[in-house]
C-alpha cells in the first residue's frame, strides 16, 4: 500500500519560513519524481515545485528564489523549504509521486501565511 505523509505546515507571518516533509512507503522512492502542488480556496491545484528521479528541480515562476525542493532516498523523504512567505502562498500544500502512469498523492498540510 503506497503512503504520502505530508507534515510541517502551519500559521506563519508573512515573510517567515516553514518546511514541509513528505515521507514515502509503498513504492520505490528513488525512481519516482516528486512533487510539491498547493490548492488555494477557489482555485485550481497547481504545481509548485518538482524534482525527478536525477534530481533536476523545476519551480513555478511564483515560488522561484523563495522556495526549495530536495529529496533525500535514503529516508524515503521530499523536502519543499519555503523562505520570504507571502500571504498568497496560503493553500494546502500536496506532495505528489509519478512514475509513467503511477501517480500518488499525499492527504494535504495546510500552510496560512497571515499576521
Amino acid at each position: 500500500q503506497v503512503q504520502l505523509v505530508e507534515s510541517g505546515g502551519g500559521l506563519v507571518q508573512p515573510g517567515g519560513s516553514l518546511r514541509l516533509s513528505c515521507g514515502g512507503s509503498g513504492i520505490i522512492f528513488s525512481f519516482y519524481a516528486m512533487g510539491w502542488y498547493r490548492q488555494a480556496p477557489g482555485k485550481q491545484r497547481e504545481l509548485v515545485a518538482l524534482i525527478t528521479n536525477r534530481g533536476i528541480t523545476n519551480y513555478a515562476d511564483s515560488v522561484k528564489g523563495r522556495f526549495t525542493i530536495s529529496r533525500d532516498n535514503a529516508e524515503n523523504t521530499v523536502y519543499l523549504q519555503m523562505n520570504s512567505l507571502k500571504p498568497e502562498d496560503t493553500a494546502v500544500y500536496y506532495c505528489n509521486a509519478a512514475l509513467g502512469v503511477a501517480d500518488y498523492w499525499g492527504q494535504g498540510t495546510q500552510v496560512t501565511v497571515s499576521s
